[in-house]
């Protein structure tokens, strides 16, 4: 059953008011999760209680955030995981409220987008280049991507002289490489006081109109350098509301995280061989030259302790670009936009600066590891927040309200496991009697508004329980055939969620080679909105993939019929972060496997059995190939955090379900 909320909410009139016309305008019809919503999020505006609210697919929920956002009377930050979801809010959802709502008396309707700099081309970057490692800033584009550079840099121009936002989504169709030449991040950005171009710059005119909005859209990267590195990023601000909240964690984890390699180190000394007159430059080539010898004789992973060869080359490269730094010659406050070159060559050695003295220092907040590198990619070290919740708890959950929304925050069938990760104590959470605030923290809540779908009745999950558990080397003849079996039954319409790249080339060759008459896709072999336009075209294709397809593809109808699990998807053993904080867990007389492995895992595997049912006349059945999830203690634990789906361990009744979905399928066409 769907959790209520602590607090019965009063209806506040407005957002009532606002949301009917809104739904009415939009010609749909209210829907029950959608209105519990609504008020749920105003009432955690108007007393300040942080909400969690679990909103399956289908529900309206981002109506159900953007109407009480706007009736609130102070600033609200909506921040999104992804650039897709982003983009449905800016360009459908906000535009069609706002229509819908223009005659309310007295509603600030103003939005505005930020999104991190390099969305956003450069001035500066298109008019004078940026200076490479020779000193030289004009930047000549050659060879085939010339054109393409050109394309873009002319583009820029017309959204300067037409006041455009001149965002990246906006841009005539690129690849990553030519955006590079047309954008800076924020380590080449001279800055709005600085810049010959500061008051044409996008991004300061970004920021300009977010000052004046009642709701500004962003994603999770720049509300966690705002809110939790203390860097000003966004306006200042009265309510978070986080979509995709399941993936706050992840992507505030990402922000925390910082790079070192010899490379690194050697640009940033080169860049300062022009600007430094003794032998500071020389000395940091130097300490890259050590840094790349201690790598060299270090294993790749995680490190528990850092062998003392890397740990001198670190303090070495941190005093090195510290002595560096203090020989760059001070600025000068006579020149009015002073060099360019100077400063964004300085803003390197900082980086290699900081980066080096946090891993040199050894925290036991930190983990510290070495990936292997590979093609074009070489070796680099990592350091990451072992924990992000008592940042987080103490730079965004004390100063403001903050809603969490998600198709999947209930795992293991309720919110504590969600919570607890980003900072909030069950103790904490407002159950109904009254609550004062504890710490500095506000009380919680947790509401669960259902799912417009019938889960028991669309949908079967089925467990192949007779398979042997999944092993080291890959899949197995056993796990083969069960999935050309399902997959013929199925008559394709199969999406096939694997742990690893191999496991599903080699599905995919199987598949293949058993069932030719069918078309079956593989990633990697062409873009992703390639593949998944193929795989919509024509039901009797199969899309076989890694972990981009586990999250936000989007195939309702009879294009998707099969969802394939191969394994339950646990971190990998050797995955350092995940390891660390397992391990940390037990430590601290917890449970690292059920705190960390399982709850990974349950947040996967919703996601992946989500990519099934998208709307009320979808059918079909999730087939995870693992059985484990019948057999082991933990099992429940993450059936709990599913859909409520019909589950069976039979192979017969599902190939014959499949068959007959197969049947009654609508032909393309």
């Amino acid at each position: 059953m769907p959790e209520t909320p602590a607090v019965d909410p009063a209806v506040d009139p407005a957002v009532r008011e606002v949301l009917t016309r809104a739904v009415t305008a939009l010609g749909g019809s209210e829907r029950e999760g959608q209105v519990a919503m609504a008020e749920a999020v105003s009432e955690a505006l108007s007393s300040e209680r942080h909400l969690l609210v679990q909103a399956g697919t289908g529900t309206g929920k981002s109506l159900a955030y953007l109407v009480p956002a706007l009736v609130h009377d102070q600033r609200v930050v909506v921040a999104t995981a992804t650039l897709a979801l982003q983009h449905q809010l800016v360009e459908r959802d906000l535009p069609r409220l706002i229509e819908a709502v223009k005659d309310v008396e007295g509603l600030d309707t103003s939005y505005a987008v930020l999104k991190g700099r390099s969305n956003y081309a450069c001035l500066h970057r298109i008019r004078e280049g940026v200076p490479d490692d020779q000193g030289v800033l004009v930047d000549v584009p050659q060879g085939s991507m010339a054109g393409k550079v050109l394309e873009l840099r002319s583009w820029a121009e017309k959204e300067a002289e037409g006041k455009g936002s001149g965002e990246r989504d906006n841009a005539p169709r690129h690849t990553d490489r030519e955006w590079r030449q047309v954008s800076v991040g924020h380590r080449d950005c001279l800055g709005a006081s600085k810049c010959p171009f500061g008051q044409e710059c996008f991004v300061e005119l970004a920021r300009e109109k977010a000052q004046r909005s009642h709701l500004i859209v962003t994603n999770h990267s720049l509300l966690a350098i705002d809110a939790i590195e203390g860097i000003p990023m966004i306006p200042d601000y009265d309510v978070a509301i986080i979509d995709e909240g399941h993936e706050l964690v992840a992507r505030v984890t990402q922000a925390a995280t910082d790079e070192l390699s010899p490379p690194d180190v050697e640009r940033a000394a080169r860049r300062s061989q022009r600007h430094v007159d003794g032998a500071e430059a020389d000395d940091l080539a130097d300490a890259a030259d050590a840094l790349r010898d201690a790598m060299a004789e270090s294993s790749p992973g995680r490190f528990d302790t850092v062998p003392q060869q890397l740990a001198d080359a670190l303090v070495l490269v941190r005093d090195a670009a510290r002595a560096c730094l203090s020989a760059y010659p001070k600025p000068d406050p006579s020149a009015q936009d002073g060099d360019p070159g100077l400063q964004q060559a300085k803003g390197t050695v900082q980086d290699v600066f900081v980066n080096a003295d946090r891993m040199a220092a050894g925290s036991t907040a930190d983990v510290l590891w070495l990936s292997e590198g590979g093609d074009r990619v070489p070796p680099r070290l990592h350091v990451a927040p072992l924990q992000v919740w008592g940042t987080m708890r103490d730079k965004l959950l004390t100063d403001k309200t903050v809603v969490m929304t998600s198709a999947t925050l209930m795992l293991g069938g309720d919110f504590d496991a969600v919570a607890t990760s980003v900072g909030l104590k069950p103790a904490e959470r407002d159950r109904g009697a009254a609550s004062e605030r504890t710490d500095t923290v506000l009380p919680w809540t947790g509401l669960d508004v259902g799912s417009p779908f019938d889960y028991g009745k669309q949908s079967i999950l089925y467990i192949a329980r007779h398979l042997p558990p999944p092993g080291r080397d890959g899949l197995v003849k056993a796990q083969l055939d069960e999935i050309v079996e399902l997959v013929d039954a199925a008559e394709g319409r199969t999406l096939g969620l694997f742990s690893s790249r191999r496991a599903a080339e080699a599905a995919a060759e199987e598949v293949r080679t058993r069932l030719p008459h069918l078309t079956t896709l593989a990633q990697g072999e062409a873009q992703l909105p390639e593949l998944a336009a193929q795989f919509v075209g024509d039901p009797h294709t199969c899309l076989f993939g890694t972990l981009s397809l586990w999250q936000g593809l989007d195939v309702p109808g009879d294009t998707c019929q099969l969802v394939l699990i191969d394994r339950i998807p646990f971190p990998r053993p050797d995955d350092p972060l995940m390891s660390a904080r397992q391990k940390a867990a037990d430590q601290a007389g917890g449970n690292g496997f059920m705190q960390v492995a399982a709850t990974h895992a349950a947040l996967l595997l919703a996601q992946g059995a989500g990519r099934l049912i998208r709307t009320t006349s979808d059918r079909g059945v999730v087939a995870v190939l693992d059985p484990r999830l019948a057999t082991a203690r933990y099992g429940s634990f993450l059936k709990a955090s599913l859909p409520p789906m019909w589950a069976t361990t039979d192979p017969q009744v599902v190939r014959k379900a499949l068959a007959r979905l197969a049947a009654t399928a609508t032909p393309v066409g």
